[in-house]
């Protein structure tokens, strides 16, 4: 079955990058039967909290197609995504998620992103970083300079 490979393929991306000192993370992104991207978490060797394989990979894919939306492809990944790749895959307009781990199989060892769940959920007051709107009657400026366009590239 062909799921199956693609699957393989992100875990091998996630245990041969655990070998050169990186995440033990991988993703493959396909569309009609053609792998278009796969890559592995580099956060450790980017310097680079974003670089999770996700990203990463849905990065590639979008170069390679030259398109910002991924609508019709499917995307393999070793473990379950966490808030910043669910986000990105949904934005990407990717169909479907494969995926190997669960999110409590990388919490098991030391990957816990429910803690962002929680803060997402939380009035800005209350969460761990400080949310401070500042020159919001500026801000809005960009918001009616799109609104006002007459051909939008809506995502």
């Amino acid at each position: 079955m062909e799921h199956n490979i693609y699957m393989r393929k992100a875990i091998e991306l996630a245990i041969e990058n655990v070998k050169v000192g990186g995440g033990p993370f991988g993703a493959v992104i396909v569309k009609n039967g053609l792998v278009i991207a796969e890559a592995a978490n580099g956060v450790v060797r980017d310097n680079d909290p974003t670089a999770h394989a996700e990203v990463s990979a849905i990065r590639e894919a979008c170069k390679s197609l030259g398109t910002f939306d991924l609508s019709g492809c499917v995307i393999y990944t070793s473990c379950e995504p966490c808030p910043m790749c669910l986000g990105a895959i949904y934005w990407a307009h990717i169909d479907t998620v494969y995926y190997g781990s669960k999110a409590a199989d990388a919490n098991n060892i030391g990957f816990d992103d429910s803690f962002i769940y929680h803060e997402i959920a939380k009035p800005h007051p209350e969460r761990r970083i400080k949310f401070i709107e500042l020159l919001p009657n500026e801000a809005i400026n960009a918001f009616k300079a799109w609104d006002n366009l007459d051909n939008k590239n809506t995502y």
